[in-house]
């Protein structure tokens, strides 16, 4: 559960959107919101000396010019300071009636600057932040500080995207009989602002930090009382794409290094399949880490490029909030936004939680729906001591993981024996393991029959 929310405050419709939220999950949660605003005096104040040569004639003398300085600094240096804490009085206000402990915070300088550094320097590991602020046009999708700042955090950040969807009906008949009857002025109410109903949507590619976001989302999903949903996009077109324009540029002795015509088939026989499988297994290990959590998961595959299945399928179903890990299964460490989740970021119709934790799950749950034995490999396992064939079973399934294997043979054994010996510091040499395997204590993942003692 989260233990402390920070929440950038300018007042804006999605700032008090997510200030609203915000304190709704901190009074389930019974933790501290922390409202933040930055205000930029020193810019006011260059600003403001830039546009003294448009002044009126009467305060250009230096004498006025001198007076209005002093007047402007003391303007800006008190005044903005004032606005900062009426802001975050707003958020104080709502924290009071929700009993939720409030602490507030203003800074001064370039504001998405400000914020990455209040929030790395705090132990917040929520933030949820309005996707546009004061400066919102028609044609804005997300805000300039927003995306900033998700992209240099490393803190579960929630983009409050949806003001709230409006109810509208029409004209009820006691409404309708009334304006007929009275000689006043009648204001008739047809709209009402509601809480957007939708269930939560999690994107799940098979990396640590989607699998964060589902993690999150599961959270999210007790406090509001919402369903939760698994998406999972494999590409198989891009295989064709790339085939074709190989296709193109090999010549004729390239291709026939490259075994081109037996290659053909290879992305509908192989490839496509098996990402399916693949990703299809990734909902299946979610499935069972939300059922580990009394939740009841529906999932969807879908195949196409990620961020455009993934964004229509928000649009077509109407999450009200749609959760992704940071970076994802093909990301490096050094990676600020993965691909998708930054297209997400501008493009999802919805409220977004950019994951920054990372899930691992149980190899063994993993293996269950994923990896698969060869029978010879099966064969070399039951020759384990059975008080041991567990551990030893585990050992196995977690090292073939950890390199991405999903059929594990009797070369995958022969490598996790040869990183488990490497560990201990023992000679791993051919002579030493083959040594190893003829002496009184064979080796039970040892080819060949022999008794184990």
């Amino acid at each position: 559960m989260y233990k402390s929310i920070y929440i950038p405050f300018d007042n804006s419709a999605h700032a008090l959107r997510a200030m609203d939220l915000g304190v709704a999950i901190a009074r389930h949660s019974g933790v501290c919101v922390t409202g933040s605003h930055v205000y930029a005096a020193g810019l006011h104040d260059r600003r403001f000396r830039q546009m003294e040569s448009g002044l009126p004639e009467r305060y250009l003398k230096e004498e006025k010019l001198t007076e209005q300085r002093e007047v402007h600094d003391d303007l800006i240096t008190r005044g903005l300071s004032l606005i900062s804490e009426c802001y975050l009085d707003v958020v104080s206000k709502k924290c009071e009636e929700a009993q939720v402990p409030f602490r507030r915070v203003a800074l001064e300088g370039k504001n998405w600057r400000k914020l990455v550094e209040d929030i790395r320097g705090s132990s917040h590991d929520l933030v949820i932040m309005g996707a546009l602020g004061l400066g919102a046009v028609a044609s804005s999708f997300v805000g300039s500080v927003c995306e900033r700042v998700a992209r240099r955090i490393d803190r579960d950040l929630l983009v409050v995207k949806g003001l709230g969807a409006v109810a509208s009906s029409f004209v009820g008949s006691v409404c309708e009989r009334v304006a007929r009857r009275i000689d006043r002025d009648l204001l008739v109410v047809k709209t009402v602002a509601v809480e957007r109903p939708g269930a939560i949507a999690v994107a799940i590619d098979g990396s640590a930090h989607s699998y964060g976001a589902l993690k999150a989302a599961l959270e999210l999903a007790r406090i509001c009382e919402r369903p939760v949903e698994a998406i999972a996009v494999y590409d198989p077109f891009f295989h064709y794409t790339a085939f074709h324009s190989i296709a193109g540029v090999l010549s004729p002795a390239a291709a026939r290094v490259f075994r081109f015509k037996e290659q053909e088939k290879l992305p509908e026989e192989i490839i496509d399949g098996g990402l399916a499988r693949i990703y299809q297994a990734h909902l299946e290990v979610a499935v069972k880490v939300a059922a580990a959590e009394g939740v009841e998961l529906r999932t969807a595959l879908l195949a196409g490029k990620a961020f455009e299945q993934i964004l229509n399928y928000a649009r077509e179903r109407e999450p009200w909030l749609l959760a992704v890990g940071r970076i994802g299964a093909h990301s490096d460490a050094s990676m600020d936004l993965g691909g998708t989740t930054e297209n997400l970021l501008r493009s999802s119709p919805c409220n977004l939680l950019l994951a920054a934790r990372s899930f691992e799950p149980a190899p063994e749950r993993v293996a269950e729906v994923s990896v698969v034995w060869t029978s010879e490999a099966e064969a070399r396992m039951q020759r384990v001591p059975e008080f041991a064939r567990g551990m030893a079973r585990r050992a196995v399934v977690r090292h073939a993981l950890e390199r991405g294997h999903t059929v594990i043979s009797s070369d995958v054994i022969d490598s996790c024996l040869g990183a488990m010996m490497r560990e201990r510091g023992a000679d791993v040499t051919p002579a030493a393991v083959a040594g190893a395997e003829q002496g009184p204590q064979k080796c039970p993942f040892a080819h060949g029959a022999g008794k184990n003692r």
